[in-house]
């Protein structure tokens, strides 16, 4: 099998374009963007699993996670090659549902902090919120072709919120609690 990045850099994109298929974008395209963001919250998984976890299914759903990501990015660029599908999401939901079981039960939103593999999860938490918000935008310009993604993106951020409890309370974190009373 040939490689497939022979050169990294290529200076097409000096100019401030890129190529996608056949078309010549501006480099701060909403698409791109979305890629972009979506590329981001992958890497920001990445960093959190960098991190000791030592609940191996947390390791190994989000690295599978990290695959979709890809296939999604590619799913945007290639719109007539699905990847992301109802099964996705519904993998996503059973996941859900099973961790959050193992929870005690939130009266209160709880501040995004304890050691850091829970807040760098909580950051990929709000990278993903923000992926969602330009697929939004961007399915406003352009109505996308595939409404699994949205769908997708809107519950890999449950899941990395419930994951970042999940962590927190296998390395003994206490969540603390927002004081929205506080004076």
């Amino acid at each position: 099998m040939p490689y497939r990045l022979t050169k990294i850099y290529t200076r097409k994109g000096d100019d401030g374009y890129t190529t996608l298929g056949e078309n010549r974008l501006s480099k701060d395209d909403v698409l791109l963007e979305t890629v972009g963001t979506i590329d981001e919250l992958n890497s920001a998984i990445g960093v959190f699993l960098s991190y000791p976890i030592q609940d191996k299914t947390v390791i190994n759903f989000f690295t599978h996670v990290q695959h979709i990501l890809f296939d999604m990015g590619g799913e945007m660029h290639l719109p007539d090659r699905i990847a992301v599908t109802a099964d996705h999401v519904t993998a996503l939901e059973k996941q859900l549902d099973e961790w959050n079981t193992t929870l005690p039960p939130l009266k209160e939103f709880i501040l995004p902090r304890g050691h850091a593999a829970v807040t760098h999860c909580h950051l990929a938490r709000t990278i993903c919120r923000r992926a969602e918000r330009t697929m939004v935008k961007l399915h406003r310009q352009v109505p996308l072709h595939n409404p699994q993604l949205l769908r997708y993106l809107n519950r890999l951020s449950d899941v990395l919120f419930v994951a970042a409890r999940i962590i927190a309370r296998e390395d003994g974190d206490k969540e603390v609690l927002w004081d929205h009373e506080r004076k």
